[in-house]
């Protein structure tokens, strides 16, 4: 028979006794791993939503919100509004900031019993053709910033593999810390898909005009750490589209241009990645 030190024993008697109390894993517990990874400490989420307008109707539309916009924006915040000039024809993007799930269904209940805004929506509905919507956090490492003054923006949207944050987190910030780096451009916001296109995140950029953004992406992608990132985050990426947009709104007579356009959609990994 075994001999073994009291010591040692008890050590090894306290371990048995842990892993019978220790709770079994759940079904969560078994796939967390491989869908999730760093969490934002907030409740804060952000909808994301494109509307697709009638080509005839888009005056008719934006003449009707600039009118009426401030009717919604007693119920909710609104953090931007845009309107596709080049690219992309007839199409408008705003995004919405909730505290919390619990306040943005308020709000819709509210704005349900707001006779002004549904008499709004009754006159606007007409003038599209279609709606899409995504819920988005903040990714954990990043705050809503400022613009400093009027700009470009660009909104870069990555379409990573499944995976979630764990898969995909260390490459994507390091990407981004690489280009803020420069100095070239300001953060203003990198969002990650809670409901909607999965695995998907919008980073949200400012420029102080077209011009520097297009010399500063041209030095940026001339630097060893901006290619090495983007080299590491390719292999989690399967394609990127981006809209670039000048910094305007309804609300103070401006208008977005966005650009859209794919990259990477046939980029497929290969063993450097590995």
């Amino acid at each position: 028979m075994l001999n073994l030190n009291p010591s040692v024993l008890s050590l090894f008697r306290a371990a048995v006794t842990a892993c019978r109390v220790r709770t079994p894993p759940n079904l969560y517990h078994r796939c967390s791993p491989f869908v999730t990874g760093p969490r934002q400490e907030t409740g804060t989420v952000y909808e994301l939503r494109t509307y697709e307008i009638k080509p005839a109707k888009s005056k008719e539309l934006l003449e009707l919100l600039h009118k009426n916009i401030n009717i919604r924006l007693a119920h909710s915040e609104m953090i931007g509004f845009w309107t596709a000039e080049f690219g992309s024809m007839n199409k408008a993007v705003h995004i919405w900031k909730y505290d919390n799930f619990a306040h943005r269904a308020a709000v819709r209940k509210a704005l349900a019993g707001d006779k002004e805004w549904q008499e709004t929506l009754s006159a606007a509905l007409p003038l599209l053709d279609k709606q899409h919507m995504e819920i988005a956090y903040l990714v954990p490492w990043c705050q809503l910033g400022n613009p400093p003054k009027q700009g470009v923006y660009e909104l870069v949207t990555y379409q990573m593999k499944p995976g979630g944050p764990a898969l995909w987190g260390k490459s994507f910030k390091a990407t981004i810390d690489a280009h803020i780096s420069k100095d070239y451009a300001k953060l203003i916001g990198a969002f990650h898909t809670e409901f909607g296109l999965l695995n998907t995140v919008h980073v949200l950029w400012w420029y102080e005009d077209p011009d520097k953004r297009a010399a500063g992406r041209h030095f940026a992608h001339e630097d060893a750490r901006v290619v090495a990132a983007g080299r590491r985050l390719l292999c989690v990426l399967d394609f990127v589209p981006n809209l670039v947009m000048l910094f305007n709104s309804i609300l103070s007579d401006i208008i977005f241009i966005l650009q859209y356009g794919k990259v990477f959609s046939s980029w497929r990994a290969n063993k450097t990645c590995f």
